[in-house]
């Protein structure tokens, strides 16, 4: 057998091993009879999305992003309108900036989103996002959504969910300060970062359904 043989036929057999890996992946969603609530979390990122299709795929909800810092999602009311139509509970999230004032940030949400009576509770997704180098004290962002928190609670008058990525909770603590239901985000592994048990998980950042062109945010509910 020529020497090169071996290390060419392994690198085959990874490739092909990576190739169905990444199939399952992009299929795979946590267990019905475990999570019986799921659905998707969706930004103008995702493009048009025919929400009709992600039903019938399997999602009983749709979380949609309205505003980021003091800007608006480009495609929030299509999301928003095609959700309800399609008959699924839908939800909005606004994405944190510590490089804008909690105050401008909560107007900015709540005049964007409607206040109607089949809106899930609004989300606060807190990451270090593009464009926002600052890194404020601990004290100063706990106050600073806790601003926010009160302003968007007042308005929707629901609970806000603390969408707290891994590497924000473990510079800021966030979840141990902030008494407020918690979405974590982990794939495939159900995650234990915070400091509290999670109501939701984004299990999935790369899932592929019917409706949305490309990767989509895959969610479930705790029971």
């Amino acid at each position: 057998m020529p020497r090169f043989a071996l290390p060419v036929g392994l690198g085959v057999a990874m490739l092909a091993l990576a190739g169905a890996l990444y199939l399952v992946a992009r299929d795979w969603r946590p267990s019905a009879s475990d999570y019986q609530f799921q659905g998707v979390d969706v930004s103008d990122a995702n493009g048009a999305v025919d929400w009709n299709a992600v039903k019938a795929a399997g999602a009983d909800f749709g979380y949609a992003r309205a505003t980021q810092g003091g800007d608006r999602d480009t495609r929030f009311e299509d999301n928003w309108r095609g959700i309800a139509d399609a008959g699924m509970r839908r939800g909005a999230i606004h994405a944190w900036s510590p490089c804008r004032l909690a105050a401008d940030q909560a107007n900015n949400f709540n005049t964007t989103v409607p206040k109607t009576d089949d809106a899930l509770p609004p989300a606060v997704a807190i990451d270090f996002i593009d464009g926002c180098n600052d890194r404020p004290s601990r004290d100063v962002v706990l106050e600073e959504l806790k601003r926010f928190i009160i302003m968007v609670e007042a308005h929707t008058e629901r609970p806000v969910l603390l969408l707290v990525s891994k590497r924000f909770e473990a510079n800021y603590d966030v979840t141990s300060a902030l008494d407020r239901p918690i979405w974590s985000a982990q794939n495939f592994f159900p995650p234990d970062y915070a400091a509290r048990p999670w109501r939701m998980w984004r299990a999935s950042d790369m899932r592929r359904v019917d409706g949305v062109e490309g990767p989509v945010n895959w969610d479930v509910v705790t029971k």
